[in-house]
């Protein structure tokens, strides 16, 4: 398996997941505003060791598996200040999921964090197809997918930390997202 690289924006780094990353997740994560559209197997409230948990016994033995890819976002000027996290999973139906601790919400970061991770899922990894599911309430993310030029395919029960909620499922073609990226190349 290859190493995740880091990835550098126009005001972000992305840095591949550590256990080190576990302190600064535990502080940032478990907000509602963060928490209340994610899937319930997000335990609420978030335990003490919530973050070292699920770094060390999730999602760092899926990386190493080549199953799952996850990425620390953090401020270019600042880059020892983790504001969020993207990952990509090679799960049907559920590709990439991502979180903002509140303060940093609402500034277009993470467009900006998807962009990049996009072209991973994409042009390094090959996929064909990305799907996103979604709370229906979620109205920020639903904006980044309609901004990417996501489609919404399917709506089906889902359980979130909030409880019973409508998801939505939206998708985008490697052709899709081509075509997108050579609209934007070409203005």
């Amino acid at each position: 398996m290859n190493p995740i690289p880091t990835f550098q924006t126009h005001r972000l780094i992305l840095t591949p997941l550590e256990l080190t990353d576990a302190p600064a997740i535990q502080q940032l994560f478990p907000h509602w505003e963060v928490v209340r559209y994610l899937d319930s197997r997000v335990p609420w409230p978030y335990p003490d060791d919530g973050a070292l948990t699920y770094v060390r016994d999730h999602a760092l033995p899926a990386i190493a598996a080549g199953r799952e890819w996850h990425w620390m976002i953090r401020i270019a000027e600042e880059p020892t200040q983790s504001i969020g996290s993207i990952s990509l999973y090679d799960q049907p139906g559920n590709n990439r999921g991502f979180w903002l601790s509140p303060q940093w919400q609402g500034k277009g970061y993470m467009r900006e964090a998807c962009e990049a991770i996009n072209i991973y899922w994409f042009e390094t990894l090959g996929r064909p197809v990305m799907q996103v599911p979604k709370a229906v309430g979620n109205e920020a993310s639903r904006k980044v997918s309609e901004h990417e030029g996501m489609r919404l395919i399917a709506t089906q029960q889902g359980e979130f930390v909030c409880g019973k909620l409508l998801k939505e499922i939206w998708e985008m073609t490697r052709g899709n997202w081509l075509e997108k990226k050579a609209a934007l190349e070409s203005n």
